[in-house]
């Protein structure tokens, strides 16, 4: 089964997997109330099961509730890869230092869980992963499960600071729970 992206945000959030305040709009008018509810920047994101959506004009930001308005119209009349936009994601605006790509999917061949972690967040990682799969970092997860500091180890070379690798390492076993517990074959946040 797919996820739309407020769906799997559900889910984070019921895993412990930080997310910001946001809800599901069906119209503009909907979007432009929920901008006001949250009170600053919100970015307006297309929810239809297919990846490309920000190159396809399905997510931007709105700094006020009617700028959200008329983002979410024009959203809504998009069609992406053959899908209708009929719901938006509004939530509030992250401010993006760095973007990175983790994911835990299932290795067929191996039968094992694999850790897909990429300093290249916020592209399409199956283009990095072709055109430069060295900056793609891969790691199976054991039988046993995964662990804290296999967790932290893989964040260590990219992140450096002490106190991020111990936010990733948190956010990859919360993301191991959600794979594991909710029997998924990918679970992903990107960026």
């Amino acid at each position: 089964m797919n996820l739309h992206e407020y769906q799997g945000r559900e889910l984070f959030a019921r895993f412990g997997i930080p997310v910001l305040p946001g809800q599901v709009a069906g119209s503009p008018e909907e979007a432009r109330d929920i901008a006001a509810s949250l009170d600053g920047t919100v970015v307006i994101k297309a929810q239809v099961l297919v990846g490309g959506r920000g190159k396809a004009g399905g997510v931007k930001l709105a700094h006020t509730p009617d700028e959200a308005f008329e983002k979410a119209r024009d959203i809504l009349a998009l069609t992406i890869k053959g899908l209708p936009v009929r719901k938006v994601l509004v939530a509030r605006a992250a401010e993006i230092t760095r973007e990175l790509y983790l994911a835990i999917v299932l290795d067929r061949a191996k039968k094992l869980p694999l850790i897909m972690l990429s300093a290249e967040g916020g592209v399409e990682i199956e283009q990095v992963a072709r055109e430069t799969p060295e900056k793609v970092i891969r790691r199976h997860i054991p039988l046993e499960g995964l662990r804290a500091y296999q967790a932290r180890a893989l964040f260590q070379p990219l992140l450096k600071d002490g106190r991020l690798v111990a936010q990733a390492a948190d956010v990859l076993l919360k993301l191991w729970n959600v794979y594991r517990d909710g029997d998924c074959s990918l679970a992903e946040v990107n960026p």
